[in-house]
């Protein structure tokens, strides 16, 4: 695997986790029952904690980047030609 495949295959995993991850934990004022500002949109969460999310999406597609990194160099699939 070369470099650019390597990054770009990182990037895709990293955005899959970081887009699966932006849900989880998340609760708005509505849901919390709180009083909300005039405003503000009511589906908004009240604490996002994007960078504890960006950290453990960096976890994750490290993980799975090394196991598709580990079936191309094992050719497991079979896409190399002959």
């Amino acid at each position: 695997m070369n470099l650019f495949l390597g990054i770009a295959i990182f990037v895709i995993l990293w955005w899959l986790a970081f887009f699966t991850m932006l849900p989880m934990g998340a609760q708005s004022a509505h849901e919390a029952g709180e009083q909300y500002v005039p405003g503000a949109e009511h589906g908004a969460p009240k604490v996002h904690n994007l960078r504890l999310k960006a950290l453990i999406a960096t976890g994750i597609a490290a993980v799975l980047w090394l196991f598709v990194a580990w079936a191309i160099s094992v050719d497991l699939v079979g896409m190399r030609p002959h």
